[in-house]
């Protein structure tokens, strides 16, 4: 939370508002204390001068009460024998703050011994690179999520119902015009068939958006118009046009791709079977 922009953005427009505040209330009350007259300006300036004298003077009595301070005709008491050319000093109390800051050094400190001498705490070494660690961790489970990070390498396939739909509406606003809406092709080649001419595929049809066709002669590249996530999202609608009928198909351009990934199936070679190896058979009989 603390680290969100808007977080920051809320906190400081309440202390303006805040401030702008104060400021009002303090002009009108120079304004209305200005439409006082002179007796009861002074009325209220002693009204105040008390408010403030009895505001926190609890504290402000304990304070000094802490201080084991002495009034000035009292310093007699507290006088150190020594004297520096006249200059005499005071045997008073340390402030309560300071006494209090070194009780709680001390604690520290003995806390701190227990916890990593004597328990094995992890040392600075161990402690960053358990935080370098959890840090990756982090870090990695944000890039399943951060989807313009995606790249050539990197994209898949996206089959979810919502990629899909964002990539045909991407489509429909960029494409259709070469393409034609069922993919049928016009301009751009046919993108039902199973010919690419850049190749198909999700990271071919991802290059092709991103970087564009054939030099002189193919479509234009997307990567500054659209972000990693929405040529994903295309990509992934244009091969879904696969193995559909459009209503005017293109003639077929560029060469049938086989995904290189497809594991291909082998066949056995089938066994000849010749006069002399069944003779062979019957003579070892």
């Amino acid at each position: 939370m603390f680290t969100q922009p808007i977080f920051w953005a809320i906190i400081g427009t309440t202390m303006l508002f805040a401030f702008a505040f104060e400021i009002c209330i303090e002009a009108l009350k120079s304004i209305l204390f200005k439409t006082l007259t002179t007796k009861q300006q002074t009325r209220y300036l002693a009204k105040e001068a008390i408010r403030k004298n009895n505001e926190f003077k609890w504290i402000r009595e304990t304070y000094k009460k802490l201080l084991g301070s002495k009034a000035i005709e009292e310093e007699g008491e507290i006088i150190l024998d020594h004297d520096y050319d006249g200059i005499k000093e005071l045997d008073n109390n340390l402030p309560p703050w300071w006494v209090y800051m070194f009780y709680a050094t001390i604690i520290f400190g003995i806390a701190y011994l227990i916890r990593y001498e004597v328990l094995n705490g992890n040392n600075q070494v161990e402690e960053y690179e358990i935080a370098v660690a959890e840090a990756k961790i982090e870090i990695e489970e944000w890039k399943k999520t951060a989807k313009d990070l995606v790249d050539v390498n990197t994209v898949t396939l996206l089959t979810d119902a919502s990629d899909l739909k964002a990539g045909k509406k991407i489509f429909n606003i960029n494409c259709i015009a070469c393409h034609k809406a069922d993919g049928g092709g016009g301009i751009g080649p046919n993108l039902t068939d199973e010919n690419w001419i850049l190749g198909g595929g999700i990271k071919n049809v991802f290059n092709t958006i991103s970087e564009g066709g054939r030099d002189g002669k193919g479509m234009i590249s997307w990567k500054s118009d659209l972000k990693p996530a929405e040529m994903a999202q295309v990509a992934s609608y244009v091969l879904s046009f696969q193995g559909t009928t459009p209503a005017e198909p293109k003639e077929a351009e560029g060469d049938i791709w086989v995904n290189p990934d497809t594991p291909t199936e082998t066949k056995e070679t089938p066994q000849v079977i010749t006069t002399d190896s069944i003779t062979a058979k019957v003579m070892l009989k």
